[in-house]
């Protein structure tokens, strides 16, 4: 989950389609991996993934406001220094940026300028927000537990409408939110988060917390490193095992849109967010939260209607088709870390049906082909590969590994019980025929006594 200034347009965090894919070689040092495994690096990125968005908060704004405090009343002051203080404990920080679920251009009343440093929910900056240590949060008797380990707690601030259903999975909500370590300094921020629970859109602590709440209602979340960014922090600004504490009010609750009803320029905008989400987990080595991600893109990334008629223009098709080509790449190397090899020869071929000279796909098919025993037609693809690629040094070398399996050489993967070294049956006899006749002494001895 990346966070990005409130109520800002999002202008850099939108993908733009006529941005060119970064192109992974497959010569490159980092994808010559064993067998079963293919030399196939990070996910293809259509954009920079871990864009850091500079800190814009200007000293000579709160140089001005300081001015400001002083020119009112005693009363007025007192207030607005301790509103300043509560205002200074939350701190910004440059953090990765949160996928958003919505059109940013929908939004009303965009806000132009940079409002990261304001509180959102400056009427209830309570104690338990402002200064209270999260081990006394985890304890207070006045919380109540979201799980029954007792690791994920919130405290209603404000009850909302009782007559509105919860949330459930699978449906889309939209939350006004921030998020805080410990020393206060605000590493998630958005007035308005669109996302789907149990896609994986957002970390667990929120997905739980939403389908607590009512619509409406306004809460307190502390939440445990293993529902937020656990082992591996998110870089730069949350560190490994940080619990966080949210501020959370729940806006909307709605169904999931059926992908078929919308328009494609919103399929691809959702498809390529789910599919940067992947590239996120697949980063942190999450590959099970990645693959579940990359299918949930391709599920959005279609130009079929409801009545099962193409829709759109070529151009469009066209676009569709080349993400889709980007997100089963993405998903098959994601199978690959998984070994689930099937799978991955079974995505790599889709990719194949959609383009038939991505060589990737063609040297990741080959190979698997050839780890299969399919000699045959894993030479027949990886020749293909060569054609389009003849430099690539990894192909060279995958089809020197193909022909020494076909002539029985030392590459070929046989499953063969291996006996032990150093061990004959006579030994082994003899061993046997020791315990047996000590079996029998134990047993005369006993029956004696």
């Amino acid at each position: 989950m990346e966070t990005e200034p409130c109520c800002e347009e999002r202008r850099d965090g939108v993908l733009d389609p006529t941005e060119p894919e970064v192109v992974e070689r497959i010569s490159e040092p980092a994808d010559c991996d064993p067998l079963n495994k293919l030399p196939c690096g990070p996910p293809e990125q259509g954009e920079e993934l871990c864009g850091k968005e500079p800190s814009e908060i200007e000293n000579h704004a709160v140089e001005s406001k300081d001015t400001e405090i002083k020119s009112v009343s005693n009363c007025e002051q007192e207030r607005e220094q301790a509103e300043c203080k509560v205002e200074k404990k939350l701190k910004k920080t440059n953090s990765w940026k949160m996928v958003r679920f919505q059109d940013p251009s929908t939004e009303e009343d965009v806000v132009e300028r940079d409002s990261s440093a304001e509180i959102l929910f400056p009427e209830y900056a309570v104690e338990e927000w402002t200064c209270a240590q999260f081990e006394e949060l985890f304890m207070a008797e006045d919380w109540e537990n979201i799980t029954e380990d007792q690791l994920l707690r919130k405290k209603i601030l404000e009850s909302g409408d009782e007559q509105v259903p919860r949330s459930t999975w699978g449906q889309e909500v939209t939350v006004k939110m921030q998020g805080v370590l410990e020393d206060r300094t605000v590493v998630e921020k958005d007035c308005k988060l669109v996302f789907v629970i149990g896609e994986g859109d957002v970390i667990q602590a929120l997905e739980e917390c939403v389908m607590s709440m009512q619509k409406g209602e306004i809460t307190l979340l502390v939440a445990d490193s293993q529902y937020a960014y656990g082992l591996l922090g998110r870089e730069p600004d949350i560190p490994a095992w940080a619990p966080l504490l949210y501020q959370l009010q729940l806006l909307d609750i709605r169904d999931k849109p059926d992908p078929e009803t919308l328009p494609i320029a919103d399929r691809i905008r959702i498809g390529n967010q789910k599919r940067e989400r992947g590239n996120f987990h697949f980063q942190r080595e999450e590959y099970s939260l990645a693959a579940r991600a990359y299918y949930v893109a391709l599920e959005v990334l279609t130009t079929h209607s409801q009545d099962g008629n193409d829709v759109g223009m070529k151009e469009e098709e066209e676009e569709v088709r080349e993400y889709r080509v980007k997100c089963l790449n993405n998903l098959a190397t994601a199978q690959l870390r998984l070994e689930q090899f099937n799978e991955a020869l079974h995505t790599s071929r889709d990719v194949l049906t959609l383009q038939p000279n991505n060589v990737k796909a063609l040297f990741r098919t080959g190979k698997l082909l050839s780890d299969k025993g399919e000699y045959k037609e894993a030479m027949e693809v990886l020749k293909q590969a060569l054609k389009l690629e003849p430099t690539t040094k990894a192909i060279h070398a995958e089809l020197s590994k193909l022909v020494k399996r076909q002539s029985g050489g030392k590459d070929t993967q046989q499953w063969r019980l291996k006996p032990a070294k150093g061990l004959s049956w006579k030994f082994i006899l003899g061993a046997l025929v020791v315990a047996f006749g000590s079996l029998v002494t134990s047993m005369i001895m006993t029956a004696r006594n």
